[in-house]
């Protein structure tokens, strides 16, 4: 993702790699323990060698430490500082002056070379974008824990572990070194850069690891929590969807890989890094089928972004500003179409049959369908505000906007039709990947900018693509879906039943048996007539509502007014509401009358059909 990453040598597992060449000296060493991990703290010690001249404390008397406040991947300002406290500093032995001044940075009043900073981190929050420690186990993201120095960024760095008591296990994509006096120890790891060390989760304990190889790589997979799994099974399940992630660019950039997974109470949601991955799912994610294709589904889309974001990226993202938004109107694109990858690699992969991908596809068109803020946002710009929306929603959100994810998926998808037609079954979004890939991360050694990536998914189409870009990425205006599944003999049909039942546009949660509104549909007779969020239903033309609202609403009219007895902050009020028609949507894609043979051919080409 960054210049001067290139294709490293990563240890997967710190357990089974080590390597005896000798280290870069390190700018930095941080020393990592976790005393009494009940207390859900980290304690860093940060060690500056020989950097007075490199931060200019000659000049300026002092030195300034950062907190990131974001972590890639994750559009949010997150803040990490609030969970910092004991910061110190000495010079030698000597405790020297520090002060805080700003949210994220302290000064340390010291011109000399050799500093130790000492500061604790609470971790308590088990998620993939935080840290957390306790007496089972402790996993960190290195944003959230590891402080820097603007101007040590780019100079190689190390990291001691020092793991709880009888903890034997430390997993993480960072390359596993000797230790100080060349003993081999295996919780001392090095990192080239920063960048490089945010982008390496640890899982610190004595979690169980298992591997496999995949594309003559080896990959290491940490499982944490109670679990009951098929090892073999697995193993064999991952090597099968990583391969098939793999055959989209054709070459694997990685010497290892890492998946670092979370089985714990509901749980789900992963965090892509260069190298390794964070995976969290629940601890029945293999008892059923479902629940195990769900898992797979979660690991192609993660695993994919080793390409797509991490390598094959916009131009904003990286190198990073880590105490800023990184603004892009393109994680429609990085995330979006990852989560179109992630279905189209389990259908190559053979986990979903043609028939399964093509429910996917039309489920997808649904969702966006339905949803009222496709018609008020695009995606390029819910890709720029995902610093201020999309990890913010509020009961308006599903009115106002649409998901980068969810319809980047879809833009997937049509790409990928655009181009395979474009191209009459010569090219598809596989070519676009391995020319951005190519030209971009291995040539040019940066990320595109927007008109970049339009102009080269032009070119691999063999056409103009202005109504994909102009309509379906930088407007909110109806997509017409069917020009792109026409030349694969498809229509896209909606199968929703036109009843003349109303419509009210609520959606309600039950407490202590009251009906309380959630949210108001955009365009509904709720939103039209005033119903509120908050807002309590106690009747419908006097009748009791009771649990159950969608009784007394069954088999209401079209234009059939209903008076409700709402219960608004206290105040009680008649509220009379007129039942719309209901514009939900059900699509399906279905073959066309007497296909072509150049429509049967494209199908199957689509669909990896032989």
């Amino acid at each position: 993702m960054l210049l001067g990453y290139g294709p490293l040598a990563l240890a997967a597992d710190t357990t089974a790699v080590n390597s005896t060449a000798p280290a870069p000296v390190p700018a930095i060493t941080y020393v990592l323990s976790m005393p009494e991990p009940q207390t859900h703290y980290f304690e860093v010690e940060m060690q500056l060698a020989n950097s007075a001249a490199a931060t200019n404390a000659r000049k300026n008397g002092y030195v300034d430490i950062k907190m990131p406040v974001w972590t890639p991947g994750s559009y949010l300002i997150r803040e990490y500082a609030k969970n910092v406290e004991g910061f110190t500093a000495l010079a030698g032995n000597r405790p020297v002056r520090s002060q805080k001044i700003r949210k994220n940075a302290w000064r340390v009043f010291s011109d000399e070379d050799n500093l130790t900073i000492r500061y604790r981190v609470y971790a308590n929050e088990l998620t993939v974008r935080t840290s957390f420690v306790d007496a089972n186990h402790g996993y960190l993201n290195g944003a959230s824990i590891f402080m820097y120095h603007d101007a040590l960024k780019n100079q190689p760095l190390r990291v001691i572990v020092q793991p709880y008591k009888d903890w034997k296990s430390v997993t993480t994509a960072l390359k596993s070194v000797g230790d100080e006096n060349g003993g081999g120890s295996n919780h001392t790891f090095e990192a080239p850069n920063y960048d490089l060390l945010v982008d390496s989760p640890m899982e610190i304990g004595n979690h169980r690891t298992f591997t496999f190889t995949a594309s003559n790589i080896p990959h290491t997979v940490a499982q944490f929590g109670e679990v009951d799994y098929n090892e073999q099974r697995l193993a064999t399940d991952y090597k099968r969807v990583c391969e098939a992630a793999a055959s989209v660019v054709g070459e694997h950039p990685c010497e290892n890989y890492t998946f670092i997974v979370h089985h714990i109470p509901m749980a789900g949601g992963g965090l892509e890094h260069l190298n390794s991955t964070t995976l969290q799912t629940s601890r029945n994610a293999y008892a059923t089928e479902a629940g195990y294709k769900g898992f797979l589904t979660l690991v192609a889309h993660e695993y994919f972004h080793l390409w797509n974001v991490k390598r094959i990226r916009p131009i904003a993202l990286g190198p990073f500003d880590y105490e800023n938004e990184n603004y892009t109107r393109m994680l429609w694109l990085s995330e979006g179409c990852t989560s179109f990858y992630e279905d189209y690699i389990l259908r190559r992969a053979g986990f979903h049959t043609p028939e399964q991908y093509l429910t996917i596809v039309a489920n997808d068109i649904t969702g966006i369908e339905n949803q009222p803020g496709n018609r008020v946002q695009s995606v390029a710009e819910s890709s720029f505000d995902a610093w201020i929306k999309y990890y913010r929603p509020n009961e308006n959100s599903n009115n106002s906007t649409v998901s980068y994810y969810s319809k980047g998926s879809v833009l997937g998808s049509l790409l990928n039709l655009a181009i395979l037609a474009g191209s009459n079954g010569a090219r598809n979004m596989d070519d676009l990947m391995r020319y951005l890939y190519n030209e971009y991360y291995k040539k040019r050694q940066r990320g595109f900018t927007d008109e970049e990536f339009r102009q080269a998914a032009e070119q691999i189409a063999g056409r103009k693509l202005d109504d994909f870009f102009n309509i379906g990425v930088y407007s909110a205006e109806p997509i017409n879906y069917n020009a792109y599944f026409e030349p694969v003999g498809l229509r896209l049909t909606n199968v929703a039943a036109r009843t003349q039942d109303g419509y009210l546009g609520v959606a309600t949660t039950v407490s202590n048996g009251k009906v309380v509104v959630a949210g108001v549909r955009r365009g509904s007779a709720a939103y039209a007539d005033g119903l509120n969020v908050g807002d309590e239903i106690i009747s419908v033309d006097s009748v009791r509502v009771g649990e159950d609202l969608l009784r007394l609403l069954a088999g209401r009219r079209v234009g059939e007014t209903l008076n409700l007895l709402v219960n608004r902050q206290g105040i009680v009020r008649r509220m009379p509401v007129t039942l719309t028609q209901n514009p939900l949507v059900s699509y399906r894609l279905e073959p066309v009358a007497n296909p072509t043979e150049q429509q049967r051919a494209l199908f199957n080409k689509w669909l990896f059909i032989k």
